[in-house]
């Protein structure tokens, strides 16, 4: 059974840059592209696809599977992992902030609290209150159960 996350937060357009390349390059990209804000990883369509929408965009280089690309005025990023496990989108809401919703995998969200897209103590509350209705769901099954 896949354990996916609902995620819906505000985030900068930066972090989800960093998660990004985190969870798909960060072994191999450049450093000077590590470090320019305005360069992003796009990946074709298919299994882990990522596209970067912007409203000025150019190609700059290939580096294995990954096309680096140099983005201004950026208004929505899709990601897609490998697996399939995790599809996020950002979306702007304003200049350089806006909000990621989606589905993550446990695997995603070590890369999104690293990256400062949500925090650990987000998680923890997450965490908490899925425990909590786990709990709430059970004790029902059981209520419903002896009932019979």
């Amino acid at each position: 059974m896949k354990t996916l996350v609902l995620i819906e937060a505000p985030c900068s357009l930066e972090s989800f840059r960093r998660f990004i390349i985190v969870s798909t390059c960060r072994s191999f990209i450049t450093e000077s592209y590590m470090y320019d804000f305005e360069i992003f990883p796009e990946r074709e369509e298919g299994p882990g696809a990522i596209y970067i929408e912007a409203a000025d965009k150019v190609t700059l280089k290939k580096i294995r599977e990954m096309t680096f690309v140099n983005a201004k005025e950026v208004l929505g990023i899709i990601y897609s992992s490998k697996s399939g496990n995790t599809s996020l989108k950002w979306r702007q809401t304003r200049r350089k902030n806006g909000k990621v919703t989606g589905e993550a995998s446990p695997n995603a969200l070590v890369n999104l609290v690293e990256s400062g897209v949500i925090t650990q103590e987000w998680v923890n509350s997450y965490l908490e209150s899925s425990k909590h209705s786990n709990e709430i769901k059970n004790d029902s099954k059981l209520n419903t159960g002896s009932a019979q």
